[in-house]
């Protein structure tokens, strides 16, 4: 504004999806000027922004772990135990923060705390740069939990807040766009250590955080949130409330035993490639292709969810996991392990492309950051006892049984939905 007699005239464009495009005019209306002051000013809408983050920011977190993180345990000479427990240590801020970051993001916004995790998944790759030991890898995973463990719960629970009528659509889209970054890590990650060395892939790591960060601070809320101190009566009552709903549980533990197979195959399905004298970019597209089965059949799944219901989209896919896994062992070649993986990846993504709706669904209240919480603790127990355990099993018994007893742990979740819950 020029002076203090002047108009302003604003124009706004938006669509639903897209970009809102505003155009501000300021004509001050002073005798003998004519001066007319344009602004453009061009601002992504809530879910291009929010699918912007989370594609650098999982790109970045599944680029250090995928297959980097085992090969790179292997290195440092730690045992196939201790390689389970270095996977399991990134889930742990999972059960200790998923829930505590929920609930204050329905109280404080959800803008703040996504800013949180963003600042950990843009320092994280640097630690590993300065690595040498299997237990400074495992704090360090520790340290980089707390980032996805935030920011994937908040951003599920900000977009099934906002999208109602298409929610697993929309949250089946949002996943499928932070799996393409998923899907590309393992491939430029294999490259990497193929053509460089295992600090190549953390830099690139780094680069992505540091963009996902930047990107982060154009985020704002829907709603202006209450400044009031977060009391602790409201916080327990709410985590009570979501803890007695009992289909929201039985949800949640399904969501955690296809968790809980998912890190285990995440774990060592690079260890056991390798094992068979497949190298490093083969490892990689082996682990891309499931991610990329992921991507194109998420969206697909949450729209059919949508429309019949969600249990009956999710006991196909954890049917579909269980056979995928089972016959790992008979298809010891790169082409075998290469078809069995895309399999798994179209049961993943089958399940859980009506999970999460389907928790948002059952929540009462709008406690949507407190149901994806528990959602997201529970899911984390999963995947963090998958790596120990089928550590433990390869250790003691072979690779041959621990899929197996994956594959038993997938039909048991799936009797277990089919029995105890109906499409409401």
């Amino acid at each position: 504004m020029n002076g203090k007699n002047s108009t302003q005239f604003i124009m706004s464009a938006s669509n639903r999806d897209g970009w809102q495009f505003i155009l501000t005019i300021d004509q001050p209306q002073q005798a003998g000027r004519a001066n007319t002051h344009i602004m453009r000013a061009v601002q992504p809408s809530f879910f291009v922004l929010i699918a912007l983050i989370g594609g650098l920011a999982i790109f970045s977190s599944t680029l250090s772990k995928t297959p980097v993180l085992p090969l790179f345990a292997a290195s440092l000479n730690a045992t196939p135990a201790e390689i389970g427990w270095i996977v399991m240590a990134s889930t742990i801020p999972g059960i200790l923060i998923s829930y505590p970051a929920g609930a204050l993001s329905d109280h404080l916004g959800k803008q703040r705390v996504l800013l949180a995790s963003l600042v950990v998944f843009a320092t994280a790759p640097f630690l590993y740069l300065v690595v040498d030991t299997a237990w400074q890898l495992m704090m360090v995973r520790f340290y980089h939990g707390f980032a996805t463990a935030i920011f994937g719960t908040v951003a599920t629970a900000a977009i099934a807040e906002r999208y109602s009528a298409d929610r697993a659509a929309r949250l089946s889209t949002y996943s499928s766009v932070t799996i393409v970054g998923r899907s590309v890590a393992p491939f430029l990650g294999g490259t990497l250590i193929s053509l460089s060395s295992f600090g190549a892939v953390y830099v690139a790591c780094a680069i992505s955080g540091v963009l996902a960060l930047g990107a982060g601070l154009l985020l704002r809320d829907h709603e202006p949130r209450p400044t009031a101190k977060l009391e602790l009566p409201h916080f327990w009552s709410s985590l009570a409330t979501v803890l007695r709903d009992r289909s929201i549980m039985l949800v949640s533990l399904v969501e955690a035993a296809q968790y809980l197979v998912f890190g285990a195959i995440e774990a060592f399905l690079a260890l056991y490639a390798s094992s068979l004298g497949i190298p490093a970019w083969q490892i990689g597209v082996i682990l891309g292709v499931q991610l990329l089965s992921i991507v194109f059949t998420k969206p697909l799944m949450g729209r059919v969810s949508d429309r019949v219901g969600r249990r009956r989209v999710i006991l196909p896919g954890l049917l579909i996991g269980a056979a995928s896994v089972v016959l790992l062992p008979y298809f010891p070649n790169f082409i075998g392990l290469s078809v069995l993986s895309l399999a798994f990846g179209l049961g993943f993504a089958t399940v859980t492309s009506s999970t999460a709706a389907l928790v948002a669904d059952l929540t009462k209240d709008g406690r949507f950051g407190s149901s994806m919480g528990v959602l997201r603790t529970v899911m984390d127990v999963g995947q963090s006892i998958g790596p120990v355990l089928t550590g433990f099993i390869v250790g003691v018994a072979g690779y041959g049984s621990a899929f197996t007893l994956l594959a038993a742990i997938l039909v048991a979740a799936a009797l277990m939905l089919g029995l105890l819950l109906r499409d409401g």
